[in-house]
This record gives structure tokens, C-alpha cells and sequence, in this order.
């Protein structure tokens, strides 16, 4: 089963996880979330493959949130917009099979994933 992955080219744990894919003979397809960043309903679709609220998703040590996110409360929604508008503050990589969807971290869970 083919398997997408939410990744941004800066992102280490994101280039290590395909490297993983491509030396296992994983099929995958790259959804680089920067260049085209996941709308807030794709966000949505996400959160619901993973089985997790927003917060799950959030870059918290990212400069972005430190300097203008943290310690504001925001609703589900208004988070979503923010990380479709700032998709550098979603976690990578994220794996989509089908209806399941996971954190690619750290790499050791992605066989795991790949297998079950």
C-alpha cells in the first residue's frame, strides 16, 4: 500500500524517514507541506487518521511558536488555520496508510507502521 508522507525537505527526521521508505522498497508519495501547505480541512482529515487533537501536531520548539504562539489559547480551529498558514509549525514527518495515519518519529516506529 502506497504510503504518503507529510514532509518538509528541511526537516532531518523527515529526509531520514525517506530514506527509510526508499531502502525498504516502501512505496511512498511526497506531500512537501511546505510549498503546498495542507488546508485546514486536509488538517482536519489528518488529525482523524492519526486519532488526535491539534495540540498533538504543534511544533512547540519551533522560533515561529516561541516568538508568536506560546502560552495563547487558541480553539481546534483557530490552531488549524494558523498551521495552514504556517504549516513549518506542523510536526514531520507524518505517515498516511489509508485511514491510520502517524508520527514518523522516531524512525524505529515506521517499521512498525510499515508492517501492521
Amino acid at each position: 500500500m502506497l504510503v504518503k508522507v507529510l514532509h518538509n525537505g528541511n526537516c532531518s527526521k523527515s529526509n531520514a524517514v525517506l530514506e527509510y521508505l526508499d531502502e525498504n522498497g516502501v512505496p511512498f508519495e511526497i506531500i512537501n507541506i511546505i510549498e503546498d501547505p495542507l488546508s485546514v480541512l486536509e488538517l482536519k482529515t489528518v488529525l482523524k487518521k492519526l486519532n488526535e487533537d491539534v495540540s498533538h501536531i504543534i511544533r512547540k520548539e519551533e522560533k515561529l511558536y516561541q516568538e508568536k504562539y506560546a502560552g495563547k489559547d487558541f480553539t481546534e480551529d483557530e490552531w488549524l488555520k494558523i498551521l495552514s498558514e504556517n504549516p513549518s509549525l506542523i510536526q514531520r514527518p507524518i505517515l498516511i496508510k489509508g485511514s491510520v495515519a502517524m508520527l514518523g518519529r522516531p524512525v524505529e516506529n515506521v517499521k512498525f507502521f510499515i508492517e501492521h
